[in-house]
């Protein structure tokens, strides 16, 4: 009988310098974990030719995640580039402008464009220093969220405390929560503001969690994530 499937659930993030040490990470964690997240911080260090080998050599899905943010034609042109590689997840600031310009940049491929609501590591007297609007942020958060449904985007990235907010607007159905700003129980919370547990973020209606330091640094890393993943409800 066939080993069963690594849970996709939990995205690890290779939130590393170079490619050579994505890889490791990769290779440590063996078949526990199917799904990785690369960022825009490792991109000058090999992130694409990283991605591009798990993906293709080793089986795994990828999240490209470079929140792009720019003119809609700028848009549309680097995403159909990006979706060359049919990477699973790309990234994009969840303005409706953007969001329209990256589904006709993915056209024809199978990368799903998540729509950026507003960054894990903001909180709302960072939202007032950028001079965005008043409100409470889990409100803006979830009108983000519909407005990029509207224009599109297959899911969100949220903080999973406001995944249960997103899960229930009307235009929801089908579409995906990915949700960083993830610690396990007793893990330092590093840059993250607005962070809960895995378990509580998939009850609270994610799809997916993102998690990178609690990993990358434990002891085991393997074990950590198994942990992880046996916590997770079923």
């Amino acid at each position: 009988m066939p080993a069963p499937l690594p849970d996709p659930r939990l995205i690890v993030a290779l939130d590393v310098p170079n490619a050579l040490e994505g890889l490791k990470i990769a290779e440590t964690l063996g078949d526990t974990v199917s799904f990785y997240k690369i960022g825009l911080g490792m991109l000058t260090g090999g992130g694409l030719a990283l991605a591009d080998e798990l993906k293709r050599a080793h089986g795994k899905r990828i999240f490209l995640d470079m929140k792009l943010f720019d003119i809609s034609a700028t848009i549309e042109r680097a995403v159909r580039g990006l979706a060359a590689y049919d990477f699973d997840f790309l990234t994009v600031h969840g303005d409706p402008h953007v969001v329209r310009a990256a589904r006709e940049g993915a056209a024809g491929s199978h990368t799903k464009i998540l729509a950026v609501t507003i960054l894990t590591s903001l909180d709302r007297a960072d939202l007032d220093a950028g001079q965005i609007k008043q409100g409470d942020l889990p409100d803006l958060v979830a009108e983000r969220a519909g407005r990029a449904f509207e224009a599109g985007a297959h899911g969100v990235i949220a903080s999973p405390q406001e995944a249960a907010m997103i899960r229930a607007l009307p235009n929801s159905s089908g579409r995906l929560i990915v949700t960083p700003g993830v610690r396990p129980s007793g893990t330092a919370l590093g840059d993250q503001k607005r962070v809960t547990t895995p378990a509580e973020a998939i009850a609270a209606g994610a799809d997916h969690i993102v998690i990178g330091r609690p990993i990358l640094q434990a002891a085991d890393p393997a074990a950590t994530a198994q942990a992880i993943l046996a916590a997770l409800p079923r």
